[in-house]
């Protein structure tokens, strides 16, 4: 039967998943809620958004998709509070990035009302998906692809919209070793470094896999011209504390705009912290672990909030950094989360009630 919500059609699930789910052992990203968002491109415009039962997508082998790879997706994250409510965190932000990656990508860029209005109705209706657990959230993937055909390398006609949702649990736990990269890169000056796109994605893998065989967890990646400057960390924007002061890198062709990169900003001058966002090299970090000046290294983003760096290494060298008690990290990823579950006062405006 098809009902309503925020004027959108709603086609129900004949029945739930949820009480086959359990919310105390949530991995991250791999259980999905009962009911999805679509919208199409079609003609020249997109389709008026609908919500239908969570199912697989029929694409025809021709697809653009899988030749040309048109493809970007956004990351955010849907909380509920101790009375039950549902919020999300800087929504806006996200959507405009979404539009920046399908500009890059020459994707048709999305009306507002179907990435905010249809966001809210899926989440309205989704609510008791939101896991209340310490550490929990209901992540949210909107994504675009292109679904015309044809072999003829040029942008599709067709492409779709969708927003999925997957309770979640924490995405990492513990700190993380890295490995500073001095060969390959994530992005090039004058390239899709700074869209969510996911051949960006696809090609971190395989320089991944070589750290991991050497026993770190995630990649630094380095400018692609000489391997100089610090620029993100795995799939996160990166933060380097050299005594007092927290450093990060601009942002730029290669760097992803990050929404938790900004916000950590913004809390840390509102905390007293010294900032400072500038180019970074790899020698200025090097020497501060030498010479102990070097206090944190953190990465920054949608999934995991703050990622605790504990070593780094370079150059066949490992560097361990210091275990603080009232480290920035801490601090900071304490302040955001405080205010994404609605447990602290929002003076910057970034909560968004859903329900």
């Amino acid at each position: 039967m098809e009902a309503m919500v925020n004027n959108i059609p709603v086609e129900k699930a004949k029945t739930s998943k949820i009480h086959n789910v359990d919310f105390d052992n949530l991995a991250f990203g791999t259980t999905y809620t009962d009911h999805m968002l679509v919208s199409d491109f079609n003609d020249g415009e997109w389709s008026a958004p609908k919500i239908i039962p969570y199912q697989p997508v029929t694409l025809e082998p021709s697809s653009k998709i899988f030749h040309y790879g048109q493809s970007i997706f956004e990351g955010l994250k849907a909380y509920k509070d101790e009375q039950g409510s549902v919020w999300l965190f800087r929504p806006m932000e996200n959507f405009k990035r979404l539009n920046k990656s399908a500009k890059r990508l020459a994707i048709p860029e999305l009306p507002e009302s179907h990435f905010i209005d249809g966001l809210t109705a899926l989440l309205r209706l989704e609510q008791d998906w939101v896991p209340q657990n310490p550490g929990s959230s209901l992540y949210v993937r909107p994504f675009m692809f292109a679904s015309g055909t044809g072999f003829h390398a040029s942008p599709a006609d067709k492409y779709k919209f969708i927003i999925a949702l997957a309770p979640s649990g924490a995405y990492f736990s513990g700190k993380v070793k890295v490995l500073i990269e001095e060969k390959y890169s994530r992005a090039a000056n004058g390239g899709v470094g700074y869209a969510k796109a996911g051949g960006n994605y696809a090609g971190q893998f395989y320089p991944t896999q070589l750290a991991a065989e050497k026993g770190y967890q995630q990649v630094i990646w380095t400018d692609d011209n000489n391997h100089e400057f610090i620029e993100e960390a795995g799939a996160m924007n990166v933060f380097v504390r050299i005594n007092d002061t927290l450093i990060t890198a601009p942002t730029n062709d290669r760097i992803l705009d990050g929404i938790t990169r900004k916000s950590i900003l913004d809390i840390a001058k509102d905390e007293g912290i010294d900032t400072e966002v500038r180019k970074v090299s790899v020698k200025e970090v090097v020497d501060a672990a030498k010479n102990g000046s070097l206090k944190e290294m953190f990465g920054a983003g949608t999934a995991a909030v703050v990622s605790p760096i504990a070593a780094f290494g370079y150059k066949d060298v490992d560097y361990e950094l210091p275990e603080l008690g009232d480290s920035y990290a801490s601090k900071l990823k304490k302040r955001i989360t405080d205010i994404q579950y609605n447990r602290a006062e929002d003076k910057f405006g970034w909560r968004y009630k859903v329900v």
